[in-house]
């Protein structure tokens, strides 16, 4: 009899562990068996030093807290503008394959890459996940023009589906889709977007959860910190004297913690203060001189001064104020017992916004007063005031009826160290902040990485954490391959397959090219590259800020490059532009 139990005993042991090993690990630690829940979450024109983990200023404890415990990417790039962005995140692919090289619209008697909508050759994240089992939620911006979220692989939606920005104390632009689904109801003192924004996530955690058999991929995508800048009065308030010392004394000061941090090389220098982007628009607000860059701040009239600091104020409070709605995310998570396997994935779609001088701008009371279901602001912008702001006007700043912009003083800032903005394809337009938190298949903690990744990583990273499959076709459709690699092995710190990066947004292109890059502004025409303007070439690992041209000392260098991005322009349809 003993030895009849012994025998079985045996034999069992031998099965478990025959079954324990035959059980793939679907986890990158190996800890979890399960497949992780998915958070991810992106903050809007967010420059790339804004968060306190990043060196800023601005009190952000709850994403300092997710870096500390998970990793901070110093090297990962974005498509330079909101839309196309948007679009290389959510379908793994360079945003003109996807169709939208410019901006979210319609135009289908375009190029395939200009056509303003995802083409019916990719398929979202959301779709991807949905196949593989996954619950899909979304809440916040989407910009990706016809179809909408629901019709692109996610289950439940809130936000806004048209236009490029809110007004953060409105709802009108909101929906929660399908239609019919219920939705919370705001009084109209207690309604801001990024509140009701978290609010809605909270409420779509809940629904996952009853069907705790299904892992849930959450994207939350913030209209923070967008203009128009709001923010409440208690989050502004803490920065009331923060920025009256001025952009160039707290460039200067975010410089001094990004080497302590470590997010930067200990012999960084500053680069200039960056160019304004409409000198006309700006020598109308009256910035002293005839501008080709940011004045310095001690040329700026006093009163000037004032309303300047008061709406990077605002700016900074609306940051705050995302920070603090992550935090609700993260407790929910926490409460729930599920932030141990949830891979949270946060940053920002490009630089900060320096639309479109120094001064910045005021958007129109009827912008305020519509429920803005268009897509542009007075055809682009540029020609909205800077109004000056003095007295009890100034103390609305960031409450309701007001909408401003903080302009390229502050987005310089913002994007401390690096050159230019948001348009732009140097790195203060491209660069992104990115911070990576998962327990379970994370073991490192506190640490950087500097393996170069593009936004389409992000999509491959959750189909191999997900064990999903990228389809070959979809609906009928032959769907374009990921360009994007898994970022898993950077969790471990290994390296990411050699490959270059081509980038173009608005005629302004780049080549990454291991310790290289190719930069110009203006440099792309219709059907190819414009032969009046030059290429500047940069050692980015020696000379990230971009302030050291060695094209005339390597022009071979150049040529290959230029050659590469020629042929690879034409194979993601980056050409023809008309």
């Amino acid at each position: 009899m003993k030895s009849t139990w012994s025998s079985l005993i045996l034999v069992c042991w031998i099965l478990v562990v025959g079954g324990m090993l035959s059980v793939p690990e679907r986890s990158v630690g190996g800890a979890e068996p399960d497949r992780p829940n998915i958070l991810l979450i992106l903050a809007d024109d967010l420059g790339y030093s804004d968060l306190g983990c990043y060196g800023g200023e601005i009190r952000t404890p709850h994403l300092d807290q997710l870096a500390k415990s998970g990793l901070r990417f110093t090297q990962v790039y974005n498509s330079a503008r909101c839309c196309p962005s948007r679009a290389a995140l959510m379908t793994g692919l360079y945003p003109h394959q996807a169709g939208i090289g410019h901006f979210a619209g319609y135009r289908p008697n375009r190029p395939h890459g200009y056509r303003g909508f995802l083409q019916p050759n990719t398929v979202t994240i959301a779709e991807v996940l949905k196949e593989a089992g996954y619950g899909t939620f979304m809440s916040g911006k989407w910009h990706l023009a016809k179809p909408g979220p629901i019709e692109q692989g996610f289950d439940e939606f809130y936000g806004f589906v048209r236009g490029y920005a809110v007004d953060s104390w409105n709802p009108k632009m909101m929906v929660r889709l399908p239609e019919g689904r219920p939705s919370r109801d705001y009084e109209h003192d207690d309604y801001f977007a990024t509140d009701a924004i978290t609010d809605h996530a909270l409420d779509f955690l809940d629904r996952a959860r009853k069907k705790p058999e299904k892992p849930w991929f959450l994207y939350v995508a913030y209209q923070a910190p967008h203009f128009p800048i709001q923010a409440p009065q208690e989050d502004i308030d803490r920065y009331r004297d923060t920025y009256k010392a001025g952009w160039d004394q707290l460039r200067q000061e975010r410089l001094k913690r990004m080497k302590a941090i470590g997010i930067i090389d200990s012999d960084a220098t500053l680069p200039p203060r960056s160019s304004v982007p409409a000198p006309r628009v700006a020598k109308r607000h009256g910035v002293p001189g005839d501008r080709v860059r940011n004045p310095a701040w001690e040329e700026i009239p006093s009163e000037r001064q004032a309303d300047l600091a008061r709406r990077m104020a605002v700016y900074a409070g609306m940051v705050d104020n995302m920070d603090q709605n992550v935090g609700r995310l993260v407790a929910d998570l926490k409460a729930a017992g599920e932030l141990r396997n949830t891979l949270i994935l946060f940053l920002s779609d490009n630089g900060a916004c320096a639309e479109w001088g120094p001064y910045g701008f005021d958007l129109p009371k009827s912008w305020l007063e519509t429920d803005r279901r268009g897509t542009g602001v007075n055809g682009g912008t540029p020609g909205l005031a800077s109004k000056l702001h003095t007295g009890d006007a100034l103390d609305r700043l960031g409450g309701p009826g007001t909408g401003l912009a903080y302009g390229s003083g502050w987005a310089n800032l913002s994007n401390t160290p690096w050159r230019e903005y948001k348009h732009y394809t140097y790195e203060g337009g491209t660069a992104t902040p990115l911070i990576a938190h998962w327990p379970a298949g994370i073991k490192a903690a506190g640490e950087m990485r500097d393996q170069v990744g593009f936004l389409f990583d992000i999509t491959a990273t959750c189909v191999d954490v997900a064990n999903a499959t990228y389809p070959e076709t979809a609906n009928g459709n032959e769907i374009t391959p990921l360009e994007g690699v898994s970022l898993v092995p950077a969790f471990k710190d290994k390296q990411l397959p050699k490959r270059r990066l081509a980038y173009e947004h608005e005629r302004n292109a780049a080549v990454r090219a291991g310790p290289w890059k190719l930069v110009a502004n203006d440099i792309i025409g219709n059907e190819g590259l414009r032969q009046d303007q030059e290429w500047e070439l940069y050692r980015i690992d020696k000379n990230r800020a971009e302030t050291e041209n060695l094209a005339d000392q390597y022009p071979e260098k150049v040529e290959s490059l230029e050659d590469w991005f020629v042929e690879e322009a034409r194979r993601i349809e980056i050409f023809p532009r008309r």
